[in-house]
């Protein structure tokens, strides 16, 4: 079937199986690896980007329903000219991960979780990447970061 998805704001248009899932269109067919496969079962938040702005786990996702839509993944977050979205900087700046394998979808579901609430408390934080796992860290410079990235003060 022919997909097209409008990525990161260009245009990706593309015959594929049917059971395609998001994921592997915008890994294999988009070439943007930024978007980890993790589980394939929604369970570690790895795939997470935003699908017409709302945080959707992409390997849950059929490419067709994403058809017409517009999709945003971590790579699609940083300006042109190449500097760091608000919550990638804060990621960095408080050192909000690890290995790094849960970063692109914990930054993706932390841009969504801002959108909604733009002052949370740690606790809301916490709530709202309740859905995203870090086999890695203790969460703590990750609610942080979501804290930094907010405009808020972080406590130590």
């Amino acid at each position: 079937m022919k997909v097209s998805i409008e990525v990161n704001g260009r245009p990706v248009a593309e015959e594929v199986p049917d059971r395609t899932l998001l994921v592997h269109f915008l890994r294999d067919t988009a070439g943007l690896t930024g978007t980890n496969i993790g589980c394939d079962t929604t369970s570690c938040g790895a795939c997470t980007v935003l699908l017409d702005g709302e945080s959707v786990k992409s390997c849950t996702v059929l490419a067709a329903q994403a058809d017409g839509h517009a999709v945003t993944t971590v790579e699609g977050l940083s300006s042109s000219d190449g500097s760091l979205h608000p919550v990638q900087r804060a990621f960095r700046d408080q050192h909000g991960l690890q290995c790094g394998f849960c970063t692109p979808g914990m930054i993706m579901a932390s841009v969504s979780l801002l959108a909604d609430n733009p002052k949370p408390t740690r606790d809301e934080v916490r709530a709202g990447l309740e859905g995203n796992l870090c086999r890695c860290t203790g969460y703590h410079n990750i609610v942080s970061a979501v804290i930094d990235a907010s405009g808020q003060e972080v406590d130590r």
